[in-house]
């Protein structure tokens, strides 16, 4: 993968972190919101990451993958091929970034002349992920994925989904309710794991597989109404809550305590698709991130 080069760009921002944080963000590009909200890119990886930090509080809160992979289904196949795969560490190139306001953008030429322009803003209430790509090839993609990958850290973290929510007609619930034996289990046996609720696709008739891959997939016995997945702190003082405007799915590797909406859109030969997932990041309530998750919803791509 080629990254394109608009020339060196160094912002040097500090606002709203910590002492014991600015040896780290020191050379990075970062943003901040008036929430002291601070996104920054990750510089212990070449390929694109994002760290996020919050007030008053120490180390890193949630690390993004941006994107952890992009992926293409040809027009009657049904294997997908792979575009792009994060990989951690320093190899191969670093892409150049630019900075203008409260928005970091990147972009790159992917596998089969796709090309990438991905974009994050910061607002308010959390960040705007917004994905570019144009296929410059003949080929027919009947769907691309992009996906937005946050890792929840520190007070966030959650690895036996007790803090977990996604949404039904009753109201929230924690994702993995109907298996409470995941609080006492060893977690030898809880890992590998991931928790899955249907969003438009049809609930599966098998609760637990596994699969070839030896995780264990636990499936929700009903599907949820928003295209949501949410986690508070354990001080339940912040919320971190991922949506778009249609998926299949949401789920978590509880391990990471990941959030996945993951949008899919038909990227057609010689056209382009722009895919966006929104994260919300505040002091507040469930119930408020339901609230900014229907006003804002609709106005995503």
């Amino acid at each position: 993968m080629r990254w394109l080069s608009y020339g060196a760009v160094l912002v040097v921002c500090l606002w709203g972190v910590g002492a014991g944080a600015k040896t780290a963000f020191a050379a990075e590009m970062v943003v901040t919101n008036r929430q002291g909200v601070t996104l920054a890119v990750a510089q212990d990886d070449t390929e694109p990451a994002l760290v996020l930090t919050l007030p008053n509080r120490p180390g890193i809160a949630i690390r993004v993958l941006f994107p952890e992979h992009v992926t293409v289904n040809r027009r009657g196949a049904n294997d997908v091929e792979r575009l792009y795969l994060y990989r951690p560490g320093k190899a191969g190139v670093r892409p150049q970034w630019r900075v203008a306001g409260s928005t970091l953008t990147y972009e790159s030429d992917l596998k089969q002349d796709v090309h990438l322009l991905a974009r994050a803003t910061l607002e308010d209430d959390g960040i705007l992920f917004h994905y570019e790509l144009k296929n410059r090839s003949q080929v027919d993609y009947e769907t691309v994925n992009s996906i937005t990958d946050p890792r929840m850290l520190a007070s966030l973290h959650d690895e036996r989904l007790e803090r977990t929510y996604v949404h039904y007609k009753d109201g929230f619930a924690l994702l993995g309710a109907e298996t409470p034996e995941r609080l006492t289990m060893p977690l030898v046996q809880w890992f590998p794991v991931r928790y899955l609720a249907s969003y438009t696709w049809p609930v599966p008739a098998q609760r637990v597989e596994k699969r070839g891959d030896d995780i264990t997939y636990y499936n929700t016995s009903r599907a949820v109404d928003e295209p949501l997945i949410a986690t508070v702190s354990t001080d339940r003082r912040w919320v971190v809550a991922s949506f778009t405007k249609n998926t299949g799915n949401v789920w978590s590797n509880p391990e990471l305590t990941c959030q996945h909406v993951d949008p899919s859109k038909p990227l057609p030969a010689g056209g382009e698709a722009v895919i966006e997932v929104k994260v919300l990041i505040f002091q507040g309530t469930l119930d408020q991130a339901l609230e900014k998750e229907r006003a804002q919803r609709q106005a995503l791509q």
